[in-house]
C-alpha cells in the first residue's frame, strides 16, 4: 500500500459528438493534452463516452431505436483496437494514466467496456459491465467475472466499476477484498434529473468510507442542441438534463475539490495515498473489520464461454473416452482461495 505519495487525479464532465465517427476520441485526445499541461497523472472519462451514450435508448420506443442502435455498432470501438491505441499514445507521452469508457464491438454484440491504461501506454484493463441496467440491456450485452479485477498502475491499485454496479455491493466488495487504492466510476450524466446527482453523491462518498480508497467519479454531460436533437418532445428533453456529479472522494467519504455538476469542466484534487491507512487503521472491511467465518463472498472470474469442444479420445485399454479438447475460455485460470474471498 502507498502511504507517501500524492497523485494529482482529475475527473472529466464532457459531451460527446453525436454527429461525427470520430469526434468525440478528437476531443478525448484534446482534454488528454490539456489535462496534462496542469499536471494531472490520473484522468477519467465517463461512462461510453466514446462514441457516446445511447441517450436515444432511454427516451425511444426500441420499434424506432433501429437506425440509431445500428449507428451505435458503426461507431464502436475494439479493444484493443485502433482507437484504443490513439488514446495509449496520448497517455504515454504524458506519462497519464487515462480511464475511458467505451461502447465495445465484439461481432455482433456491443458491450459497456471500462478501459485502464497505463502511464505507459499499456492495456492494463478491459472490463465490460456485467448488468446493464433497464434500457441498457436493449442496447449491450452482460459482461463477466473476468473484469473484476483491481490493477497496479503508475498511480496505484485501481480498480473500477459503471454506474449502477455500485448498486451491488457484491461487485463493489470484489474490488475491496483486493485492495484497491483508487477507484475509478463512470456515469452517462445528462439523465433522470437532480435525484440523479444526489444518488451518485450518495454512493461515491459510501464507497469510499467502506473500502477506504479514493474515488474519481467522471459523468457525462448533454449540450441543449444535443438534447433537441435526440428528441423534440419536451417531457423527454426534462429527462435528459440534471443528473451530473463528477467529483473526488477521500478515504474518509470526504469531497475533494469542486464537484463539476452543470457544463464541462474537470474535477482536480491531490490524493494523499496516506489517508488510506489512515481509514483503514479504524475500520478495514476486508481485514480486522471482516467476519470471513461469518460472511465471504464467492467471485467467479472465468470469462463467460459460449461453447466447449468435446472429442473422444482412447485410452492405453483403447476405450473411448470425451476430453475438452478447445474452448472460447482456454486461457482461464483456477484463482486461489481467500480468507474474504472465495475465487
Amino acid at each position: 500500500m502507498s502511504e507517501a505519495r500524492t497523485v494529482r487525479a482529475a475527473a472529466a464532465q464532457i459531451a460527446p459528438d453525436l454527429d461525427s465517427a470520430g469526434g468525440t476520441l478528437d476531443k478525448v485526445c484534446a482534454w488528454i493534452d490539456d489535462a496534462a499541461a496542469r499536471g494531472i497523472e490520473l484522468l477519467v472519462f465517463p461512462e461510453t463516452l466514446v462514441p457516446y451514450y445511447p441517450y436515444f435508448s432511454f427516451v425511444r420506443a426500441p420499434a424506432f431505436s433501429g437506425p440509431d442502435h445500428l449507428a451505435l455498432y458503426q461507431r464502436a470501438v475494439t479493444v484493443p483496437g485502433p482507437e484504443i491505441d490513439r488514446v495509449a499514445e496520448r497517455a504515454r507521452r504524458h506519462g497519464m494514466v487515462v480511464v475511458l469508457g467505451v461502447n465495445e464491438r465484439d461481432r455482433g454484440t456491443l458491450y459497456n467496456t471500462q478501459v485502464v491504461l497505463d502511464a505507459d501506454g499499456r492495456l492494463l484493463l478491459k472490463r465490460r459491465k456485467i448488468t446493464p441496467t433497464y434500457h441498457e440491456r436493449m442496447i449491450w450485452g452482460q459482461g463477466d467475472g473476468s473484469g473484476l479485477q483491481v490493477v497496479d498502475s503508475a498511480v496505484g491499485r485501481i480498480g473500477a466499476l459503471a454506474c449502477w454496479e455500485h448498486y451491488n455491493p457484491l461487485a463493489r466488495y470484489a474490488l475491496m477484498t483486493q485492495h484497491e487504492e483508487i477507484h475509478c466510476a463512470q456515469f452517462p450524466g445528462s439523465m433522470v434529473g437532480q435525484v440523479f446527482a444526489d444518488q451518485i453523491q450518495a454512493a461515491m462518498r459510501h464507497h469510499a468510507a467502506e473500502s477506504g480508497c479514493f474515488v474519481v467519479n467522471a459523468t457525462g454531460w448533454l449540450e441543449d442542441h444535443q438534447i433537441s436533437a435526440i428528441t423534440d418532445d419536451p417531457a423527454q428533453q426534462k429527462a435528459l438534463r440534471g443528473g451530473c456529479m463528477t467529483m473526488i472522494v477521500s478515504p474518509e467519504g470526504k469531497v475533494l475539490g469542486e464537484p463539476v455538476t452543470e457544463g464541462e469542466g474537470l474535477c482536480v484534487a491531490d490524493l494523499d495515498l496516506a489517508l488510506i491507512l489512515k481509514r483503514k487503521r479504524m475500520m478495514d472491511s476486508v481485514g480486522h473489520y471482516a467476519r470471513p467465518e461469518l460472511l465471504s463472498l464467492l467471485i467467479d472470474r472465468r470469462p463467460a464461454a459460449t461453447f466447449h469442444d468435446r472429442h473422444p479420445i482412447h485410452g492405453p485399454d483403447g476405450d473411448a473416452a470425451e476430453a475438452l479438447s478447445r474452448s472460447n475460455d482456454d486461457e482461464q485460470q483456477a484463482w486461489p482461495l481467500q480468507p474474504t474471498a472465495h475465487q
